[in-house]
């Protein structure tokens, strides 16, 4: 890891999960190195990931451990391009390319997140890429400060806590499924070059429905289960057409996304992908606080 990084993360007590997390991810790159990619691995997959709420996967192995795997099991990427549900903003906007903070964008967690840190090396190239990539480039907002939000820094701290593949961060410029598919369908040579792509929501995230049962003990309610079950059968079948409609189609609607900025980075993914219409690979399923976990990789 980078020494600031390693510097704020030495702040963890030694017996929080993510402390040991780390010390074993250290451990690992020393005796196995992370092999970076390279154009004989053929393009990467593009990603959806649930990432959970806020801070609350450092301190749970049920996400730690899925997640830093799902890393290893790709080759390194040379750059990531994330596009998460907690940065709406049109027009498209990127990130700064090697931002000096992270948004600590949620509240009434232990202080010690609001110390942490993940300094990635620049993403400068990338950045050329994705303006040069748009249509309508000149309208791309370049931020000249903007950190990764927590739906970016939080996954990636976990998956790739070494910090070092560059990051940028693209906005989410509208809820619609057809205009993010396109968008993921610009960015798809990307994956050629050895970028990985990633879409960063929650499967379900009808936070103001869960009661004291669900929120504090995990019971799944039933509109998250039902959202989930449905979600899984489309996305088995490459059902495009069907997820886009969601808002009409999916049972557990409007309790599992009254806002739908956590489902829709999914459309991206999809976008990006060779085979939209092909199944995905399921990488992480289940519940956590009553919601969706289920996470994919295009194939």
């Amino acid at each position: 890891m980078t020494s600031t990084t390693e510097a704020a993360d030495a702040r963890i007590p030694a017996a929080h999960p993510f402390a040991a997390h780390v010390r074993r991810a250290v451990a690992a790159e020393a005796a196995d190195p992370h092999r970076t990619w390279t154009p004989a691995d053929g393009p990467l997959p593009s990603l959806y990931v649930s990432h959970g709420g806020g801070p609350m996967p450092f301190e749970n192995p049920e996400w730690l451990n899925p997640l830093r795997r799902w890393a290893r099991s790709l080759p390194k990427p040379k750059a990531i391009l994330m596009v998460s549900a907690h940065w709406e903003s049109a027009p498209l906007s990127i990130s700064a390319a090697r931002p000096s903070e992270l948004v600590y964008d949620f509240g009434g967690f232990n202080p010690m997140y609001y110390q942490f840190r993940y300094d990635t090396p620049d993403a400068t190239e990338l950045s050329r890429q994705v303006v040069a990539m748009m249509p309508d480039a000149d309208r791309v907002h370049e931020h000249a400060s903007r950190g990764l939000d927590h739906g970016a820094w939080v996954p990636l701290k976990i998956m790739y806590p070494m910090a070092d593949v560059p990051v940028l961060q693209l906005s989410l410029p509208t809820e619609n499924p057809d205009e993010l598919f396109k968008l993921g369908e610009r960015l798809r040579p990307l994956r050629e070059q050895g970028v990985l792509v990633v879409g960063s929501g929650h499967m379900t995230h009808g936070l103001p429905f869960l009661t004291r049962e669900q929120f504090v003990d995990g019971k799944v309610p039933g509109w998250s289960a039902d959202f989930d079950e449905w979600a899984a059968e489309a996305l088995s079948r490459g059902d495009v057409n069907e997820l886009a409609g969601y808002r009409s189609n999916a049972p557990g609607m409007p309790y599992s996304h009254p806002t739908v900025e956590h489902f829709t980075p999914l459309f991206v993914t999809l976008g990006a992908a060779d085979e939209p219409t092909a199944p995905v690979e399921t990488k992480l399923e289940g519940y956590s606080i009553g919601l969706s976990r289920r996470s994919f990789q295009t194939v």
